[in-house]
């Protein structure tokens, strides 16, 4: 499997804008070569695997993100599983015990709500 790395913020009375820190929530795991904004909000109980890329205004929780996915800004994944090399569009809301296989890519501005998505798909209308 991979390494993860546990990253923990220090108990603070600092806003979310002016504390780096308070991006991740307790029972984050990232890995050490993920990219993750400053102004994204991940956790609690979330996993990024390496190379992720997760823009700003993310919020992410109770979900896995594997190797090399992108998040765009703005979306919103909740109790779903991205997969490897996927492409996740600007202000798509997951949810429902979602899973998106390897290298799928979903377009800006959908919705998808407990569904299964086979790998090497294109989602563009919301499901």
């Amino acid at each position: 499997f991979f390494f993860l790395m546990i990253r923990r913020p220090p108990r603070s009375t600092q806003s979310r804008s002016s504390a780096a820190s308070d991006v991740y929530k307790r029972q984050v795991l990232i890995d050490p070569s993920a990219q993750v904004h400053k102004d994204a909000l991940i956790g609690p109980d979330v996993t990024i695997g390496p190379g992720v890329v997760i823009e700003e205004g993310v919020r992410i929780k109770h979900a896995c993100v594997l190797k090399e996915a992108t998040i765009k800004a703005n979306t919103w994944i909740c109790d779903s599983i991205i997969g490897w090399q996927s492409k996740i569009g600007r202000w798509v809301r997951i949810e429902g015990i979602t899973v998106c296989a390897q290298d799928v890519s979903v377009k800006d501005e959908l919705f998808l709500n407990g569904c299964s998505v086979l790998p090497h798909k294109v989602v563009s209308a919301s499901i």
